[in-house]
């Protein structure tokens, strides 16, 4: 397993009975997460005092309920490097995903190890974890997610972190239009990132479904990339893929054409009080 083991302001506190305790910098949040199906072995007094609690609804969605008023955002770093705002939304989330350290030290060591400048593409950005750990490895970013909102988001995370002045391009759009377009026009890249959805529909009413679309959307990603590139990473949330899956495909889709090396498994969080990792989705690796 590849895990996150760099953090100070995160920290994955406790597990059981479908839930997670999480250190969000000085707020503690409790939140569900369907991976954690062992039980909660002793409820303890950090779980009833958490700072805010998730509950889900039986209709969908759910909701906060908070112990005491939280602050509409704030601040947590990773490796004195990024900063990040974080805000618990209506879908539990809160804007970042910590396992996702584990990747960006990984793309930062690639970047600046390449010795040449590096061309990268985001897709499926988010709020832009991905790009700022290109950003300040020295790489040029386009950064690409549907959300305005999140699009958004990532811009201020970037000047949050000090990075502003770097070269990042932000794009509200859809991803495989997009990608369609950089191929007409020529545009070349020299490292993908991407995180594609289980599934999806386009604004036309278009339809995504990993299991189908994946490797033909990789293939048409090839004819965006350089002649020399240097990595491809997807990552992937969707249950019932595994990691294997991932080196299959790039295996015959990037190692075929360019030879390299790839890297596949899952991605995880250690867990303070059991000393157990937390699966937290999976990832496949194309490096020169």
């Amino acid at each position: 397993m590849f895990y996150a083991k760099d953090w100070v302001d995160y920290e994955l506190l406790d597990t059981g009975g479908g839930e997670k305790l999480e250190r969000w910098g000085t707020i503690v949040l409790r939140r569900p997460d369907p991976q954690i199906i062992w039980p909660l072995q002793k409820e303890t007094p950090a779980w009833r005092q958490a700072d805010a609690h998730y509950h889900r609804s039986s209709s969908g969605g759910g909701q906060w309920e908070q112990r005491a008023e939280l602050p509409e955002r704030w601040t947590i770093n990773y490796d004195q490097k990024l900063s990040f705002y974080i805000k618990p939304t209506s879908f539990k989330h809160t804007g970042l995903f910590p396992e996702q350290a584990v990747n960006w030290k990984w793309m930062m060591d690639k970047i600046q190890g390449a010795g040449r400048p590096i061309k990268v593409l985001n897709l499926f950005a988010y709020t832009g974890g991905a790009s700022l750990a290109c950003a300040y490895a020295g790489a040029e970013v386009c950064h690409v997610d549907a959300s305005k909102g999140v699009v958004q988001w990532a811009k201020e995370n970037l000047h949050l972190s000090g990075l502003g002045s770097r070269p990042v391009r932000f794009i509200t759009d859809d991803v495989f239009k997009f990608v369609q377009r950089e191929q007409r026009r020529g545009s070349k890249y020299d490292a993908i990132i991407m995180d594609p959805p289980s599934y999806g529909r386009g604004p036309n009413g278009e339809t995504w479904k990993l299991e189908d679309d994946l490797f033909p959307f990789i293939e048409t990603c090839q004819s965006i990339l350089t002649d020399n590139p240097l990595f491809l990473l997807i990552n992937s949330y969707t249950t019932g893929i595994s990691a294997t899956v991932l080196q299959n495909i790039l295996s015959m889709a990037m190692k075929a054409k360019h030879g390299g090396t790839i890297s596949s498994g899952e991605i995880g969080l250690p867990i303070t009080h059991s000393g157990l990792m937390l699966p937290c989705g999976i990832l496949g690796r194309w490096e020169a």
